[in-house]
């Protein structure tokens, strides 16, 4: 029988109390709760006497621009200077061994492998798994277990979890918003720090150059309504041409599934080494989870992603041909 969520809570509060040093890692191209939970994460055992380091496998590591909003920049390593084989890692936000990149060898590694992680799609991997798919975010999955652990949680690591916690619920306004996740909420803005500036940060900052990529994606805009779809992309040369950041693009799928003509909403982003980044959004209808899973990615009901490692055409027409034999199935 597998573990209980209290018990693994347990476990790992247990864990980290015995241990003086830990190795934290998220997954690569971190989202806030990635990076929030991480950081928040290491702030408090950091707190407690415990020497931390934080990474995750990008290489080099790319800041986002909203980690200057948040206290904990100073356990960051890069992938080559973390720990080969940790006594204890920590892996957040983290859906499966492969987001790790660069640190899924040091996971293999670990002696004990602490997983903490709010995707349905997560096989359990690790010696102890901190999994709860009704949860809001990992951030508000990190803050229970701070409060197993017990002692002051620095306003700092406050507000990375809370930032966590904001992002992942969309401003608390997506479905796994739950009176727990208010809770926790309220609990962290107990401590003092500037959570109207990190709001700010999070959803209301953005470059002339992205906007001018946002302005290129809308105009490209595609609806396919037998797979009530909705759908564009940006390459690699629509971004030299405006001189914009592939990372200043996350919050385009937010923008693209305001769209009410369709439930689907994805952006189909070129990266850095050529793939294609597929980010999913459903208004309700459609578990995107499963979709991107079909894909070799994964994610949740209503938001998900995956990778495609062919052109944009070939993409799109592959996730129309899922969409549509979704909706004509025994069950359409």
């Amino acid at each position: 029988m597998s573990e209980t969520l209290g018990a693994a809570l347990d476990r790992a509060a247990r864990t980290l109390e015995a241990s003086p040093r830990v190795a934290l890692a998220c997954h690569v191209n971190p989202d806030p709760d990635a990076l929030g939970s991480m950081l928040g994460l290491a702030g408090f055992l950091s707190a407690r006497g415990k020497e931390v380091v934080c990474s995750w496998g990008n290489q080099p590591l790319t800041l986002p621009r909203w980690l200057s909003e948040l206290d904990g920049a100073g356990h960051l390593v890069e992938p080559k200077d973390f720990p080969a084989s940790p006594e204890v890692m920590v892996a957040l936000d983290t859906a499966s061994p492969d987001r790790l990149g660069l640190l899924q060898a040091s996971a293999e590694r670990a002696r004990q492998m602490i997983v903490i992680d709010h995707h349905r799609t997560n096989p359990g991997f690790g010696s102890i798994a901190v999994l709860d798919p009704a949860a809001s975010s990992t951030a508000e999955l990190v803050f229970r277990l701070v409060e197993r652990m017990g002692g002051e949680l620095p306003d700092g690591a406050a507000a990375c979890l809370y930032a966590g916690v904001v992002a992942d619920t969309g401003r608390f306004q997506y479905e796994a918003t739950t009176p727990e996740t208010l809770r926790v909420a309220a609990e962290l803005r107990r401590r003092r720090f500037d959570h109207a500036r990190i709001g700010q940060a999070l959803f209301e900052e953005g470059s002339i150059p992205s906007l001018r990529v946002l302005g290129m994606a809308l105009d490209r805009l595609v609806h396919v309504a037998e797979a009530d779809l909705v759908w564009t992309y940006v390459t690699l040369p629509d971004l030299a041409r405006v001189s914009a950041d592939v990372a200043e693009l996350d919050d385009l799928i937010d923008v693209i599934r305001m769209a009410r003509e369709a439930d689907v909403a994805c952006v189909i982003k070129q990266q850095g080494d050529g793939r294609f980044r597929v980010s999913l959004r459903s208004r309700g209808r459609t578990d995107v989870g499963a979709v991107a899973l079909g894909f070799g990615g994964g994610g949740h009901r209503l938001a998900a992603g995956y990778t495609s490692n062919t052109g944009v055409e070939d993409t799109a027409l592959a996730l129309v041909d899922v969409l549509c034999r979704q909706r004509t199935g025994p069950h359409g």
